[in-house]
């Protein structure tokens, strides 16, 4: 009861017409900003952190949560339409939302995400309200075999799922695992994969990845093939969800938070496991299973609502705790330190007006970016009528852009080329991308991880598995392994004892015939 009278007091805070102006501004530009390749909420909100300094400390956070909920769904909106994630949480968006839209759905698939965003945050938010002290508790005693645990399930998983075979998934993963280890060692400081440059010594980062995987692979593996193709502008399709649409969407829109929101809450690598994870779990469930790879619906609002159930949990980490789960929640961190204020248990006690202000106008917010997002779909869905040769040469030209504003360097223009040819190559021989990204964003921290559970255990293997929860997880991952090997025997027997029983018919039918004569 404390806390829902504390978020009435918020609702009061929120629906001030300053901070809903804040809210409507801070959706709009996280929008234009998601939509942008490269340019994520992490970036926006760095960016804008100097022009809040006049504002009240509850406007300014305000503007933030609707730059942050607002820049996902604009990264969903280009990884959709044009196979080119803004963020690295909306890569998974692209498997089965780009198939959409190349048939015509791409209205469809835009919708499906808005309303998915719309479920995820309002129920990962009330989530927050009422299982923030729970989550929070439960994130401290995680430790590192735990994490280590968590990876190499989705590493598992992403190669079990995705692509044509394991062994392509493997090899997918493996370029994302090495790509994932340039720059320094972050326990000894030496350079790896570096060729002795300086600028690669920070690594390559998962933004020129995702972009020059997805959005420069695709365009050369299109300007390959438009000569054989007249390259016809697609269709944008009727732009509103059928009965059909909504009756395999319901589910996956209510199952993601209960996905994403845990992992958002703890540092496990933020949006882009539990995106993935949902992408599995839907897939798996799904009585169209046929279809995912050439655009199933379920693929697009299933991992769309994890996203956004994932921001809501990040926000209980960094409220009771001070602990940024997230590059977004560390710049937001860096903003509370910029107004004197410390995040922590003690931060709902000082500065009750502006937690509850802030966690109602997620509330606010979520409502203002489905308003503003639906009706925008069928808009949004018209740039696929673009002829392709400029579309893709638009795609290019905002790649670049998005490129070189992650570090201002020329070198990642380089690197941007080199990764996409990779991906075009990925493309050629039928590698499934996502393993590789997946790889770069969970590779160095897997790493990390590994080696200080084998620090704590002074090297002794067993270190990986003296925990309740790191057994539970390598449990379901010996699971995901052995399943294929038990249904493939299973399917044996049936089969064997299917022709049994057959053979004993007629066998029967022969003695009955024989007998009759």
């Amino acid at each position: 009861m404390d806390s829902l009278n504390s978020l009435i007091d918020g609702f009061g805070t929120a629906l001030t017409p300053a901070n809903l102006l804040w809210a409507a501004l801070g959706v709009l530009l996280g929008t234009a900003i998601g939509v942008l390749p490269g340019i994520g909420p992490a970036m926006a909100v760095a960016l804008l952190l100097p022009v809040t300094y006049g504002l009240d400390p509850t406007g300014a956070f305000i503007m933030f949560a609707g730059i942050y909920y607002g820049a996902m769904f604009g990264g969903s909106t280009t990884s959709i339409l044009l196979n080119t994630p803004g963020e690295s949480a909306a890569v998974v968006a692209a498997i089965e939302g780009n198939p959409m839209a190349k048939a015509g759905r791409g209205a469809q698939a835009l919708a499906a995400a808005a309303i998915g965003h719309f479920a995820g945050g309002m129920i990962g938010t009330i989530l927050l309200v009422v299982l923030a002290p729970t989550v929070a508790s439960l994130a401290i005693g995680i430790g590192a075999p735990d994490y280590f645990a968590i990876m190499v399930l989705a590493f598992i998983a992403v190669t079990s799922v995705l692509g044509a075979s394991r062994i392509r998934g493997l090899a997918s993963l493996l370029i994302g695992l090495t790509i994932g280890l340039v720059g320094l060692d972050q326990m000894t400081g030496q350079q790896r994969l570096t060729f002795g440059s300086l600028q690669l010594a920070d690594g390559v980062d998962v933004v020129i990845v995702a972009v020059g995987l997805f959005a420069i692979g695709e365009a050369l593996w299109v300007a390959a093939h438009l000569r054989r193709s007249t390259g016809e502008a697609i269709p944008v399709g009727r732009p509103w969800l059928g009965r059909d649409d909504l009756r395999r969407t319901w589910k996956p829109w209510l199952r993601g938070p209960l996905i994403g929101f845990p992992f958002g809450a703890i540092p496990a690598g933020g949006a882009e496991i539990p995106t993935f994870l949902s992408y599995v779990t839907e897939k798996r469930l799904s009585k169209h299973r046929g279809q995912f790879g050439k655009g199933a619906v379920e693929g697009v609002a299933g991992p769309e609502s994890a996203a956004s159930a994932s921001a809501a949990g990040t926000l209980v980490s960094m409220l009771t705790l001070g602990l940024p789960t997230t590059a977004v929640a560390a710049v937001m961190l860096a903003a509370f330190q910029q107004y004197g204020i410390q995040p922590g248990p003690l931060l709902f006690e000082r500065e009750p007006e502006l937690v509850w202000g802030l966690i109602a106008s997620l509330f606010v917010g979520m409502v203002l970016l489905l308003a503003l997002n639906l009706p925008l779909a069928p808009v949004w869905a018209k740039l696929l009528r673009i002829p392709r040769p400029y579309l893709y040469a638009g795609i290019l030209f905002f790649a670049a852009v998005g490129a070189y504003a992650v570090g201002g360097e020329s070198l990642d223009l380089v690197i941007l080329l080199i990764i996409g040819l990779i991906g075009f190559g990925m493309r050629r021989y039928g590698l499934p991308v996502l393993p590789a990204v997946i790889g770069v964003i969970l590779g160095p921290a897997a790493e990390q991880q590994l080696r200080r559970a084998l620090q704590i255990s002074d090297g002794s293997v067993t270190g990986l598995v003296n925990t309740p929860f790191s057994i539970t997880v390598y449990a379901i991952v010996a699971l995901i392994l052995a399943w294929p090997l038990v249904y493939r025997l299973t399917a044996v027997r049936r089969r064997n004892g299917r022709q049994e029983k057959r053979n004993g018919r007629k066998e029967k039918e022969e003695t009955g015939t024989v007998s009759g004569g």
